[in-house]
């Protein structure tokens, strides 16, 4: 078994799909128009191991969720096997991280937000 896609709750599409494609480094994988404004929209890391549904909020309720998806948690986990290169990446394209880089046992890690203020790490895959 595996994890294939986990949602994340956005203001709209297109700002989206920019960031995670062109800010991160995503892959684009599926933008299919589903009728009536609903679109099936997946990003995902080179590889393709697992990705993200992008859903466009579509009440009151989930657009308060927009940037809030785990109460102010980090959670969501971005593994690089070129971790400060990620990391220059990502700065340079207007990422917000909130720390610096740090080493931990478990190897390099900083913490991010996306576009909407979602907080992630930033991870050096051991594998």
């Amino acid at each position: 078994m595996r994890v294939g896609l986990t949602t994340i709750v956005v203001r709209e599409y297109d700002e989206a799909i920019r960031f995670y494609v062109d800010a991160v480094g995503f892959e684009l994988i599926a933008d299919d128009d589903q009728g009536g404004g609903k679109r099936w929209v997946v990003v995902t890391p080179p590889g393709r191991s697992s990705g993200l549904l992008l859903a466009r909020a579509s009440n009151a309720a989930q657009l308060a969720a927009v940037g809030n998806q785990t109460g102010g948690r980090v959670g969501f986990f971005l593994y690089s096997s070129d971790f400060h290169g990620q990391y220059r990446r990502m700065l340079s394209a207007g990422v917000e991280f909130l720390e610096a880089p740090r080493a931990e046992p478990y190897g390099m890690v900083c913490v991010w937000c996306d576009l909407y203020g979602n907080k992630w790490d930033l991870l050096e895959d051991r594998a």
